[in-house]
């Protein structure tokens, strides 16, 4: 069965009908994270490696990026994982205490108030380098955050 371009031409519109029908969003619902707060003493905490982790949010905005947060706290000396690097990035906002940021083998010193940021793919490790304890949130956008 052949069919002539007029013909094809007339059948597009209902192949990408159901398209856009999805795109306008009726009968989809929105999975993107929803405005919400997250009281800090209600945020669980987890404790790999002798550091504090609360775990804040989780998911993928309206726009489609990704989006990971948490705060972290690390006794002096300590650092959550080695030096690694993946596809989203990342910044730090230091709350407490004295950290060591090192990307791509440059160490930078970092106090309260101060905000570190690593591109995607960049190699990155975090340590508390103070004498007290660390504490810092972690903004992870783009693919792959949270994982």
């Amino acid at each position: 069965m052949s069919m002539t371009r007029r013909e094809i031409c007339s059948l597009l519109p209902a192949a990408f009908f159901p398209a856009l029908i999805r795109i306008e969003g009726s009968g989809t619902q929105d999975s993107s994270l929803p405005s919400a707060m997250y009281p800090f003493e209600k945020l669980p905490i987890r404790t790999p490696n002798h550091a504090e982790i609360r775990d804040v949010l989780k998911g993928k905005l309206a726009t489609g990026e990704s989006l990971e947060v948490h705060e972290t706290t690390l006794p002096p000396g300590g650092a959550p994982h080695a030096a690694h690097h993946h596809v989203h990035s990342e910044m730090w906002l230091i709350r407490e205490g004295t950290v060591e940021l090192t990307v791509n083998g440059t160490s930078y010193r970092l106090g309260p108030g101060s905000v570190g940021f690593v591109r995607s793919n960049d190699e990155h490790g975090i340590k508390n380098v103070g004498t007290t304890p660390a504490t810092y949130f972690v903004v992870a956008v783009g693919p792959g955050a949270g994982s």
